[in-house]
């Protein structure tokens, strides 16, 4: 009978991999009658069993009660307690001991048969890899390996091969070497799926969104999690490990308001599962995320957290999260000799831990924050640790710069930009080979020590080779989030080069520094020159706004001439577009009558006039009468440019650069175009609206408002109007969607096609919002249709009711059909309607068909 409840026992830890839930039951049935019989090696088995199965569904503490039990048992064979150890191992690792998990290794090693000595190499592994100590853990994986491959085999040898090759890629990937990575990973998802280890599949599977993040292939990681998620269900502590591990790859690849959203699923289930290595490196990514947000003071409070829980546990890391917590009190308090001091000693600390990147960032920091407290000695040394060769590159690199380094010498301010959230961006930056500083990082430092000598034509020319390497970074990808997230890089870089431009007073000057930082968040190869912008304009007006410091800046381009005028403050900007956008969304949404309360003045009136006063009083001569094309900046690009009065019934066109405008007219055609229409759910008139829509045009095809469908008239139509709801996410912006009747149509679902319609337009709320990681780059449904072809996108900025878009949309299209232009067509359309809320971006000022009579436009 002993014997029979051993086989039970063994083949319980067998299911344990296969299906836990099942071999929980099994386990927990032979523990029984091994108690009754007194079969202690049985009863150990079984208790080892169902630690096991516990362990895969998520329950860390119960898993190690059942092993401690398990050791606990006298009269057990050595091997057996010592196969108790051996997962232990993991267990501990998981719930923060990595040094503890590592000692009881140590106890179990002696008593363990070769085979079993190889299992354990895979678990001690992971403990290693938390530690830091990772070519140790690359090294124990690779014994464990070459011992498992000549195993019998059994399913048991499958599982935990298949777990060292995963465990192997993992470390692969924290060092960043993706090819081995991908192909350890990809082995164990293999060996898994042929040995009927689902569950280990799963968690190989877990891993493709994190590789697919890291080399750039943002709609495959989507996907990957979407299927991930659907795997993983019912599977709690691995689900939220994987999206805690998501979220790294995420904030590494500039995307923090996806790594947000993936965290705060994360934190609250590991909470829950006791998983407190995973818990604690959750907290440091979101620290992280607060910290790039903005939000300096939840930073500071979840990385000392993070930190104490790393320390606790003996992990490196405890050194990324004291170097978060300094960065925000770089935001929250004054300089301090006390704060500098700790800076230079976290630097030190990262260094020696191999932490170069953030070591050089954090070098940098100290630099800024020495020259505020005039200790130029420490800065310059800093500076020089950054970019030793600095102090000898001859100013004569910087020839061929001209005329743009036409400028005086280099002021306090330009050698002291503000310390802020925005220094966590420059570590994202590829690293040197030689000595793996950031390259942003080593250029402006290299700027800062020429403004320090006074060699103003050496700082520019550092700031121009600095952008041109986060250029080329940049220009490796395709999703224009990532590459405008990467492109924050740069973004300190840029100021410091306009700040310089506008020291000049020149307005060329400063709208070739301003259009380069725009080329540069866009993925565009340069910048236009002032000749072919002249040119394109004709008789329009280009309205460039440019944001430095605290100062909204304006430039207006003209065939003619060019003007730059200082017109407010940014703050006070924000707070009217905020003022009007709230009244404008009362009034749509029937809080509010446009005409104020009781016949007094109307609050949406007042404000427009308020702002338009901020920012086109100045330059009201230059405008005036012109149809405008606008590159906002800040807050200007939530603003809905029609409800100013002065732009009442006026063309305008809002596009993210000159060089992003000059693109988009290249793709508008004119054509007698197919027009493809759908209707999303939960609209009351959208059918009514789609009929219209088809009326007014001779080609026409309607298509369901479903994905297949809409994704399918993406690759067909010159103009596709779709009427549906409409959300935008602030936070995860290519997240935004059109609801439509199977799901959302997602911003993420755009990247993969090509060839976008040449006229889009989205009759939804909000569905023209922006999120503006970088100027030039704004991110959303709008941005995301012009960055893959489009030429213009008329889309809503604020709620409007159903009826109002439907004698909008009615009107627009039919001018469209008479031969208007997109921006003058939405112009008219809007005065006329008395409907405000949306906007023409993009190429508005060309006709997107030929031009017929309005009679047969009208015609219905």
């Amino acid at each position: 009978m002993t014997e029979g409840l051993v086989a039970r026992a063994e083949e319980a830890i067998l299911q344990s991999g296969i299906d836990p839930a099942r071999a929980l039951d099994s386990a927990r049935a032979v523990f029984a009658a091994a108690q009754e019989a007194g079969a202690v090696e049985a009863a150990v088995i079984a208790l080892r069993a169902m630690a096991l199965a516990c362990r895969e569904l998520g329950d860390l503490e119960t898993a190690e009660s059942h092993l401690r039990r398990a050791i606990a048992t006298s009269g057990a064979p050595a091997e057996r307690l010592a196969q108790a150890r051996l997962s232990l191992v993991s267990v501990r690792t998981q719930r923060g001991h990595p040094l503890q998990a590592l000692r009881v290794a140590a106890m179990a090693w002696a008593y363990l048969s070769p085979l079993d000595r190889a299992k354990l190499d895979t678990q001690r592994a992971v403990a290693l890899a938390h530690l830091g100590r990772h070519q140790e853990a690359v090294a124990s994986c690779d014994r464990a390996l070459a011992v498992l491959a000549e195993a019998p085999g059994t399913i048991d040898d499958q599982r935990f091969r298949a777990g060292g090759l995963l465990n192997r890629g993992l470390v692969h990937a924290y060092l960043g070497r993706w090819p081995q990575a991908t192909r350890d990973i990809a082995s164990c998802l293999e060996l898994s799926q042929r040995a009927g280890l689902a569950h280990l599949a799963r968690l190989a599977a877990a891993n493709l969104p994190f590789l697919a993040v890291r080399q750039g292939d943002i709609p495959a990681a989507f996907a990957h999690y979407r299927a991930c998620e659907d795997t993983l269900f019912g599977y709690p502590e691995r689900l939220a490990t994987m999206r805690a591990d998501f979220a790294g790859a995420l904030l590494a690849a500039h995307l923090p308001g996806e790594a947000r959203a993936m965290l705060s699923l994360a934190v609250p289930e590991l909470e829950a599962a006791g998983a407190q290595v995973a818990l604690a490196e959750a907290r440091l990514r979101l620290a992280q995320v607060e910290l790039v947000t903005g939000d300096a003071r939840q930073a500071l409070a979840v990385a000392r957290r993070a930190e104490a829980e790393l320390t606790a546990q003996g992990c490196d890391s405890w050194r990324l999260a004291a170097e978060v917590g300094l960065r925000a009190r770089l935001a929250l308090e004054p300089p301090s000799r006390e704060l500098l001091e700790r800076l230079l000693a976290c630097a030190h600390d990262l260094a020696s831990s191999s932490f170069t990147a953030e070591a050089a960032g954090a070098r940098l920091a100290a630099a800024e924050l020495a020259l505020t407290l005039g200790d130029t000695e420490t800065a310059t040394a800093q500076l020089s640790l950054l970019d030793p060769e600095a102090a000898r590159r001859p100013a004569r690199e910087a020839r061929h710069l001209a005329p743009l380094l036409d400028a005086p010498a280099l002021s306090l301010r330009h050698l002291i930009p503000l310390a802020s959230a925005q220094q966590a961006a420059y570590l994202g930056g590829e690293p040197d080979p030689c000595d793996g500083v950031p390259s942003p990082v080593r250029w402006h430092a290299a700027a800062l020590l020429a403004g320090l000598r006074g060699d103003s034509a050496a700082a520019f020319a550092a700031v121009h080779r600095g952008l041109r390497e986060v250029s080329s970074d940049v220009g490796r990808f395709d999703d224009p989030s990532l590459r405008a997230h990467m492109a924050r890089a740069g973004h300190r870089l840029a100021s410091f080069g306009l700040g310089l431009a506008i020291d000049t007073r020149e307005p060329e000057s400063v709208f070739a520094w301003a259009e380069r930082w725009r080329a540069v968040a866009g993925g565009r190869p340069d910048a236009p020159g002032m000749t072919a912008v002249r040119s394109a304009l004709a008789g329009a007006a280009l309205v460039e706004f440019v944001c430095h410091d605290d100062a909204l800046i304006v430039l207006v381009i003209t065939a003619t001439g060019i003007t730059l005028r200082r017109v407010a403050d940014t703050a006070t900007v924000s707070e009217a577009v905020v003022r009007l956008r709230y009244g404008l969304r009362r009034a749509s949404l029937g809080d509010a009558a446009p005409g104020g309360h009781h016949g007094g003045p109307d609050p949406v009136l007042a404000e427009a006039t308020t702002l338009q006063r901020l920012l086109l009083e100045e330059v009201a001569e230059e405008i005036d009468g012109r149809a405008l094309v606008i590159v906002p900046a800040g807050p200007l690009h939530t603003l809905p440019w029609s409800v100013l009065p002065c732009l009442h019934a006026r063309p305008v066109s809002v596009v993210p650069s000159a060089t992003a405008w000059l693109a988009a007219r290249e793709r508008a055609r004119r054509t007698q175009p197919l027009v493809i229409a759908a209707a999303g759910p939960g609209l009351r008139h959208a059918a009514t609206e789609v009929e219209r829509v088809l009326a007014a045009h001779r080609r026409t095809e309607l298509v369901r408002g479903r994905l297949a469908d809409v994704a399918d008239a993406l690759g067909r139509a010159d103009v596709l109007h779709l009427a549906a709801h409409g959300t935008f996410h602030s936070r995860s912006p290519l997240l935004s969607s059109i609801e439509l009747e199977d799901g959302p149509l997602m911003a993420y679902d755009l990247l993969t096609h090509d060839c976008p319609p040449r006229l889009v337009v989205l009759s939804a709320c909000d569905s023209g919002m922006a999120r503006v990681p970088a100027e030039g780059a704004p991110l959303g449904l709008a941005g995301t249709f012009l960055a893959r072809g489009a030429a213009c996108v008329v889309a809503g900025l604020i709620p409007v009711p159903d009826d109002e878009a439907l004698a909008l949309m009615t009107l627009f299209h039919n001018l469209i059909a008479a031969g208007e232009p997109p921006a003058a067509a939405l112009a008219t359309a809007s005065s006329k309607t008395r409907v405000p809320g949306f906007a023409c971006f993009g190429a508005g000022e060309h006709p997107v068909v030929v031009s017929r009579s309005r009679r047969d436009a009208r015609g219905r």
